[in-house]
């Protein structure tokens, strides 16, 4: 901390030129900086987001290790990424008010420290219900430390030039996972499930000894909390909550089978409606109803939710099929460094190209990139192996790095013009709408799948039938693979009926997500259009503007 920086905030700022003073209460000064000071915020903020975002992550790829290693159902494996999303979606509420009241090095200290604590807890976790516990302290503590690098990655860009960081800082987030899945089969080698522990507590460690080597500068601090902002949060988050566990949970138990899923849907619905109402009725509202009925933040949340829906078809999609295709992660080494490039690239693009007056347009692009990679995908076979999905899926994940960029821009140009007291309505909006859109993708991939699956198997089991040549030849072929194993012909002929039976569901898992690969071509083709359309309509008022005026 410099000399200055001691001073009391109302002597501090008056040092500041007008470009070095922070926004709003809660953000940091940014005084000019020399270029390695620069280069050491923009590496500090990297490190912190990545601190925050890789547990997470690395619990997503590997919940089916993480599954044995608990000796868990699949069911209650899901639980485990749903109750990080949970307290992860639901803290965007209070967090800026937290900074504007207490301060940022108390907002570090805080979420820093908490994250050391899970980070360290892990390795004692033995059961399902700590396991829970720590996932839950994981998804609040990473909400605060995305925020936290994102402020860092901030200072190392000129005034001028500050929405670039803003912009890498979330695109950032994004590249934890494909890193967790490139280096979670070694880490399993070296040390089994402890080995993760033990990096997501020395990423925590080593992210909490440079926040406090290189602290942010001061910001101003002000009153921010009401009661009644208490009572919103009360009835807010276990409305999100619910919702999530619906999103998460409800293909895998499937949607009508299990009563719960009705119930926390209509619980979900009546919480978040109370809150809602709560809200309308303040003078000094936390989430503003007018500011979240606007068109651009409607819009904004529309189109966070399609992206990340479209998406899934990445996650969900292509690698799901991969898997169900009998490929390990060795396999898949490849096709996950294209995808971190493809991120990165993306990342890239969308910073040093950002046109605040053409932001519809760079979204329009991302949206054609991913109807142009899931089309790519609509022909898969059971032959299909990484290399041949090694376009289509970088593509995706330049896309979704290239949307993210001008669709927060869109957010924070409404809070600009609208007021900062809406702050905390857009970070609602976009936290809510990145994590459950997270949810509602796989689970509509999931879920469109499953279905397809059925049909498809229903459909070629029909048309297998023993009157048929081909089949018996094929039955024949099956079956005389265990000639030398099984002697009586009554059982290998079972034997060989079971393996056509496996080819034929194989089969039906093809065409299922050649279906679901084909609808997300068709909503990103919606989305692209839509988005195209609102962007033709503003450069034509931008055209007329000047004519009129004239």
């Amino acid at each position: 901390m410099t000399l200055r920086e001691s001073l009391p905030w109302a002597q501090y700022v008056e040092t500041l030129q007008p470009h070095e003073r922070p926004m709003m209460p809660g953000s940091p000064a940014s005084p000019d900086k020399s270029t390695p000071m620069r280069l050491a915020f923009g590496a500090v903020g990297m490190l912190v987001i990545l601190a925050g975002s890789m547990g997470s992550a690395v619990v997503t790829a590997n919940i089916q290790n993480l599954q044995g290693a608990l000796g868990v159902t699949p069911v209650e494996a899901a639980w485990l990424p749903v109750v990080y999303v949970m307290t992860n979606a639901c803290m965007g509420l209070i967090l800026v008010k937290f900074r504007q009241q207490y301060g940022l090095r108390l907002f570090a200290q805080i979420f820093l420290m908490a994250l050391v604590a899970v980070s360290f807890a892990h390795l004692f976790v033995n059961d399902f219900t700590s396991a829970l516990a720590v996932r839950a302290a994981s998804g609040m503590a990473a909400a605060g430390l995305s925020t936290l690098g994102i402020l860092y990655l901030l200072q190392a860009f000129p005034a001028e030039h500050r929405t670039k960081g803003l912009v890498l800082g979330i695109g950032g987030g994004s590249f934890s996972a494909p890193m967790a899945r490139l280096f979670a089969p070694r880490l399993l080698e070296i040390g089994g499930w402890r080995a993760f522990d033990m990096l997501e507590l020395g990423l925590a460690l080593v992210a909490l000894a440079a926040v406090f080597a290189l602290r942010l500068p001061p910001s101003e601090r002000t009153k921010s909390f009401e009661p009644l902002d208490f009572l919103t949060f009360i009835l807010f988050a276990p409305g999100v909550a619910l919702l999530a566990a619906v999103l998460g949970l409800g293909r895998l138990v499937w949607w009508t089978e299990a009563a719960w899923i009705g119930w926390a849907l209509i619980g979900s619905i009546v919480l978040l409606t109370a809150a809602l109402a709560v809200e309308h009725n303040r003078r000094h509202p936390l989430l503003s109803l007018d500011f979240l009925a606007g068109a651009d933040i409607v819009r904004l949340a529309l189109a966070i939710l399609l992206v990340r829906i479209v998406l899934s078809e990445q996650t969900s999609g292509a690698v799901g099929f991969l898997q169900q295709m009998a490929l390990g992660p060795d396999q898949l080494y490849g096709l996950f460094w294209a995808i971190l490039a493809g991120a990165v690239a993306g990342s890239l693009v969308s910073a040093f190209t950002l046109n605040a007056e053409k932001l519809n347009l760079p979204i329009a692009i991302a949206l054609g990139l991913i109807t142009f990679g899931a089309f790519l995908d609509t022909s898969y076979t059971s032959l299909t192996r990484p290399p041949q999905v090694l376009l289509s899926q970088t593509l995706l994940a330049f896309a979704a790095a290239l949307f993210i960029g001008p669709a927060l821009l869109i957010g924070v140009t409404s809070v600009t013009q609208k007021g900062f007291h809406n702050v905390v309505s857009f970070v609602v909006v976009f936290q809510v709408g990145q994590n459950i859109g997270g949810l509602a993708g796989p689970a509509l991939v999931g879920t469109l799948e499953t279905v397809r699956e059925k049909y498809h198997s229903n459909q070629l089991a029909e048309a297998v039938t023993l009157g048929d040549p081909d089949v018996v030849l094929r039955l024949q072929q099956l079956s005389g693979a265990y000639g030398h194993v099984i002697l009586d012909p009554d059982r290998r002929n079972v034997a060989g009926l079971s393996l056509l039976t496996q080819q034929i569901t194989q089969q039906a898992h093809v065409l299922a997500y050649n279906d679901v690969s084909l609808v997300i071509a068709a909503l990103a083709a919606l989305g692209c259009a839509w988005v195209s359309l609102h962007h033709l309509k503003d450069v034509m008022a931008l055209r007329s503007a000047p004519e009129e005026a004239s």
